[in-house]
Protein backbone atom coordinates (compact mmCIF):
# COMPACT_ATOMS: atom_id res chain seq x y z
CA UNK A 1 0.00 0.00 0.00
CA UNK A 2 0.73 3.59 -0.32
CA UNK A 3 -0.17 6.54 0.62
CA UNK A 4 -3.30 8.55 -1.69
CA UNK A 5 -3.61 11.82 0.41
CA UNK A 6 -3.34 13.09 3.93
CA UNK A 7 -5.93 15.73 4.72
CA UNK A 8 -5.00 18.46 7.36
CA UNK A 9 -8.06 20.55 8.80
CA UNK A 10 -7.84 24.07 9.57
CA UNK A 11 -9.68 27.46 9.96
CA UNK A 12 -7.75 28.83 7.38
CA UNK A 13 -5.98 26.95 4.66
CA UNK A 14 -4.63 29.72 2.89
CA UNK A 15 -2.58 30.76 5.82
CA UNK A 16 -1.77 27.08 6.61
CA UNK A 17 -0.79 26.12 2.28
CA UNK A 18 1.53 29.46 2.72
CA UNK A 19 3.51 27.47 5.23
CA UNK A 20 4.06 24.42 3.88
CA UNK A 21 5.12 26.27 0.58
CA UNK A 22 7.07 28.74 1.70
CA UNK A 23 8.99 26.74 4.30
CA UNK A 24 9.09 23.48 3.12
CA UNK A 25 8.72 24.04 -0.73
CA UNK A 26 5.56 21.69 -1.23
CA UNK A 27 3.92 22.89 -4.66
CA UNK A 28 0.16 24.00 -4.63
CA UNK A 29 -1.34 21.29 -6.83
CA UNK A 30 -5.04 22.34 -6.95
CA UNK A 31 -6.88 25.10 -5.54
CA UNK A 32 -10.48 24.56 -4.62
CA UNK A 33 -11.08 27.37 -2.24
CA UNK A 34 -12.55 28.19 -0.24
CA UNK A 35 -13.00 24.17 0.54
CA UNK A 36 -9.37 23.67 0.13
CA UNK A 37 -5.83 23.59 -1.61
CA UNK A 38 -4.19 20.92 -2.51
CA UNK A 39 0.23 20.53 -2.38
CA UNK A 40 1.76 17.79 -4.00
CA UNK A 41 4.06 14.69 -2.26
CA UNK A 42 5.79 13.06 -5.22
CA UNK A 43 3.38 10.06 -5.39
CA UNK A 44 0.88 11.79 -2.85
CA UNK A 45 -0.97 14.73 -1.79
CA UNK A 46 -1.15 16.46 1.27
CA UNK A 47 -4.86 18.41 1.26
CA UNK A 48 -5.09 21.32 3.46
CA UNK A 49 -8.96 21.53 3.84
CA UNK A 50 -11.26 24.05 5.74
CA UNK A 51 -12.24 22.72 8.68
CA UNK A 52 -15.99 23.87 9.88
CA UNK A 53 -16.54 26.26 12.48
CA UNK A 54 -16.90 24.41 16.11
CA UNK A 55 -14.92 21.52 14.75
CA UNK A 56 -11.59 21.33 17.15
CA UNK A 57 -8.29 22.37 16.49
CA UNK A 58 -4.94 20.71 16.99
CA UNK A 59 -4.45 20.37 20.83
CA UNK A 60 -2.05 21.89 22.72
CA UNK A 61 1.37 19.45 22.50
CA UNK A 62 -0.41 17.09 20.46
CA UNK A 63 2.44 14.10 19.60
CA UNK A 64 0.77 13.08 16.27
CA UNK A 65 3.08 13.76 13.51
CA UNK A 66 2.99 14.37 9.78
CA UNK A 67 6.88 13.03 9.20
CA UNK A 68 7.82 13.73 5.27
CA UNK A 69 11.15 12.08 3.69
CA UNK A 70 13.67 14.39 3.06
CA UNK A 71 17.85 13.85 1.82
CA UNK A 72 20.43 15.46 4.00
CA UNK A 73 21.38 18.02 1.77
CA UNK A 74 17.52 19.44 1.66
CA UNK A 75 17.25 18.80 5.48
CA UNK A 76 20.09 21.36 6.21
CA UNK A 77 18.32 23.99 3.70
CA UNK A 78 15.09 23.47 5.57
CA UNK A 79 16.52 23.95 8.79
CA UNK A 80 18.43 27.28 7.85
CA UNK A 81 15.53 28.66 5.99
CA UNK A 82 13.00 27.58 9.54
CA UNK A 83 15.53 28.90 11.53
CA UNK A 84 15.68 32.34 9.46
CA UNK A 85 11.93 32.93 9.49
CA UNK A 86 12.08 32.43 13.36
CA UNK A 87 10.24 28.81 12.96
CA UNK A 88 11.61 26.83 16.33
CA UNK A 89 12.74 23.24 16.30
CA UNK A 90 10.37 21.33 18.57
CA UNK A 91 13.28 18.34 18.38
CA UNK A 92 15.52 16.74 17.01
CA UNK A 93 16.88 13.44 16.41
CA UNK A 94 19.82 12.03 14.65
CA UNK A 95 17.43 11.66 11.24
CA UNK A 96 14.39 13.89 12.39
CA UNK A 97 13.94 17.57 12.64
CA UNK A 98 10.80 18.49 14.42
CA UNK A 99 8.65 21.90 13.95
CA UNK A 100 5.34 22.91 14.73
CA UNK A 101 2.84 24.34 12.08
CA UNK A 102 1.15 27.35 12.04
CA UNK A 103 -1.96 25.11 13.63
CA UNK A 104 0.37 23.44 15.65
CA UNK A 105 0.75 20.34 14.29
CA UNK A 106 3.91 18.37 14.63
CA UNK A 107 5.91 17.85 11.77
CA UNK A 108 9.13 15.86 10.98
CA UNK A 109 12.06 16.46 8.46
CA UNK A 110 13.26 12.99 8.38
CA UNK A 111 15.74 11.10 6.02
CA UNK A 112 15.91 7.66 7.77
CA UNK A 113 16.68 5.48 5.07
CA UNK A 114 13.38 3.75 4.45
CA UNK A 115 14.91 1.07 2.24
CA UNK A 116 16.04 -0.21 4.74
CA UNK A 117 12.53 -1.48 6.08
CA UNK A 118 12.39 -3.01 2.85
CA UNK A 119 14.65 -5.60 3.67
CA UNK A 120 13.51 -9.32 4.83
CA UNK A 121 14.18 -9.60 8.74
CA UNK A 122 16.22 -12.04 9.64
Amino acid sequence: MKVHHIALRTADPEALAAFYTSMLDLPVVRRQLPRSIWLGLEDAVLMIERAEPGEPGVAEGDLHLLALAVDAPTQARLRARLAAAGVRLDGETAFTLYLRDPDGRRVGLSTYPLRELDQPSA
